[in-house]
């Protein structure tokens, strides 16, 4: 593959097209990411329970809560020893597959078994306690949790069990407002400093994540330039 002047020229004029659209796309995600953080400075941090309930009462909006995250109704499945405020039940069969395998000059089929993913279903406490005050659960945006066990369900069957545990400390936040929390708080397992600190860097996170894909993009571009016959550029 023969590089031309030429092409060197266009390829520069390519990345510097592709580093304009990039520091405007990532100066969004900046932006977007400052009028995040924004809220999170401004909302009100919150450990006691009377402080708690008189901020529902009093329409406070964005609060981070920390407190003991309760099940008051815990659940579980028939095949598992202990009770969780909320388990997930991920349905696997051992199937068999086949492919095509090249040697040499000659080709054969190839069988070969896997694990496949044939469905899934949960469960949750429905009645929630948190920081001394009870809700319904759907007040709240709980983390998957943990793998439990994996356990045979028959032949070629099984089932994988992950599970949030009955109590738990942890860090809310959400909308405190007419007396209540407004539905799909989200739930960090973390204190709230550590919280904060931790929604904060997930800017710097994403940006960088970003920047090397973007990179990675015009890269394969100009690669695909030079690979291209450029005769118009003669």
């Amino acid at each position: 593959m023969e590089i031309t002047k030429r092409e060197i020229i266009a390829s520069i004029s390519i990345l510097a097209i592709m580093l304009i659209i990039g520091f405007y796309i990532s100066g969004k995600i900046s932006e977007h990411h400052q009028d995040e953080n924004s809220i999170y400075n401004k909302a009100m941090k919150i450990k006691q329970q009377d402080i708690f309930e008189y901020s529902m009462k009093t329409n406070v909006g964005n609060a981070f809560v920390e407190g003991e995250l309760i099940a008051l109704n815990p659940v579980t499945y028939d095949k598992l020893k202990g009770e969780y405020l909320y388990i997930k039940r991920v349905k696997e069969r051992y199937t068999m597959h086949t492919r095509v395998v090249k040697s040499g000059k000659s080709t054969r089929v190839q069988t070969y078994w896997t694990w496949d993913y044939i469905g899934k279903e949960d469960k949750i406490s429905d009645r929630l306690s948190f920081l001394g005050v009870n809700f319904n659960s759907d007040k709240f945006n709980i983390p998957d949790g943990d793998y439990i066990d994996t356990i045979s369900d028959g032949f070629r069957l099984r089932s994988k069990y992950y599970g949030y545990p009955i109590k738990s400390n942890v860090t809310i936040f959400g909308s405190l407002k007419d007396n209540t929390i407004k539905d799909q708080a989200n739930v960090y397992e973390s204190n709230i400093n550590d919280t904060i600190e931790n929604l904060q860097n997930s800017g710097v996170f994403e940006l960088s994540i970003f920047w090397l894909v973007w990179i990675g993009v015009a890269i394969t571009i100009i690669f695909l330039f030079y690979k291209a016959e450029n005769k118009w550029l003669e």
